[in-house]
């Protein structure tokens, strides 16, 4: 038995659960573990987040308890021990909306637009205390990211000068059309939502994995929800949900049409980066099957006219073709970093 394991026994022993059945429930791209407990009372969710391997479970309860004290469905923390990375929470269920509409598609209209409204009503509120800012240089380094892991893992080459016309070209547009007004969860999607139909309004939208919030744009966590690298959205879902948003918060259209282009190129360059990474540094191949999508939804943002400044330098990243993508698999766990 591992050290781990005695000290997450021990919490649950100390936060009155040690008659529970325990059943590991998901992992994610982190560190971090979920397990289940049941018992004859309820079930409750156990987060392990190793400090030891850089997690810190402090920034879920902060955003958490905000989002609880809105009447929005977060979990709520049931017990928590800084000192070892362990958080007891409420059980919201399975029904996440991605397994939801595998067997109920006729509820995408509803579950997205309850999403949507959600949206609007939290951007309602002020944010909470002590977020960084999700700014244009911090955005600009992330969306990078594709030329540094993708391009490079893709072709073995550092495309240094199209990567410094990007750099300094989409910082500019960031910069004119991406003010940091409001609270944005930056994982706001198909798989980290659960529909919990017995709440009401948008209470029946319960959120996950919101500890790396910041202040950002409005137009960040609809881009989130609508360009998703794991589901395919209907394009008329996404023009439906962005008029809804629009309409109910009262935003301009055209700059706020111009924000969500811009930062939906943004988070598909940096997913594109990211994923690649996964695979060539982590060894988790299975993201390399996700970029298609990402690169598709990338081609629809660089559609906007706003975009056109920075298409030359992004020209030169090469398509996903099925070559270009099983030399991404070939290449798995063999890059552990790119110096």
């Amino acid at each position: 038995m591992s050290d781990r394991t005695d000290l997450i026994d021990a919490f649950i022993d100390r936060s009155g659960w040690s008659a529970a059945e325990v059943s590991l429930l998901a992992g994610d791209a982190s560190n971090r573990r979920y397990f289940r407990l049941a018992s004859d009372s309820g079930n409750a969710v156990l987060m392990d987040a190793p400090p030891e391997k850089g997690e810190d479970i402090r920034p879920f309860v902060h955003i958490a308890q905000y989002l609880t004290s809105l009447g929005l469905s977060a979990p709520k923390v049931l017990a928590e021990d800084d000192a070892t990375g362990l958080l007891l929470l409420e059980d919201l269920g399975d029904a996440l909306f991605a397994r939801v509409l595998e067997t109920e598609p006729e509820l995408e209209n509803s579950l997205y637009s309850t999403a949507t409204d959600l949206l609007a009503e939290l951007h309602e509120n002020d944010p909470p205390a002590g977020l960084d800012p999700y700014d244009p240089p911090r955005m600009t380094d992330l969306a990078a990211l594709a030329f540094d892991w993708y391009a490079f893992a893709a072709t073995g080459e550092k495309p240094s000068d199209s990567r410094q016309q990007f750099h300094d070209c989409f910082h500019r547009l960031l910069a004119d059309n991406t003010t940091e007004t409001v609270l944005i969860q930056r994982d706001y999607h198909a798989e980290n939502l659960l529909w919990l139909p017995n709440r009401s309004g948008t209470a029946r939208v319960g959120l996950l994995d919101f500890q790396d919030a910041m202040i950002g744009h409005r137009a960040y966590d609809l881009v989130s929800l609508l360009q998703d690298a794991r589901r395919d959205v209907p394009e008329a879902t996404e023009t439906a949900m962005i008029a809804r948003y629009i309409e109910a918060t009262r935003q301009d259209d055209d700059s706020f049409r111009t924000a969500y282009h811009l930062l939906g190129a943004q988070r598909n360059l940096r997913i594109l980066g990211v994923f690649a990474r996964l695979c060539v540094r982590d060894g988790k191949a299975w993201y390399v099957d996700m970029i298609p999508r990402v690169w598709n939804l990338l081609q629809r943002d660089l559609a906007h006219p706003a975009l056109a400044p920075v298409r030359p330098a992004l020209d030169t990243l090469p398509a996903p073709s099925p070559d270009i993508l099983q030399r991404l698999k070939d290449k798995c766990a063999t890059i552990p970093s790119l110096s």
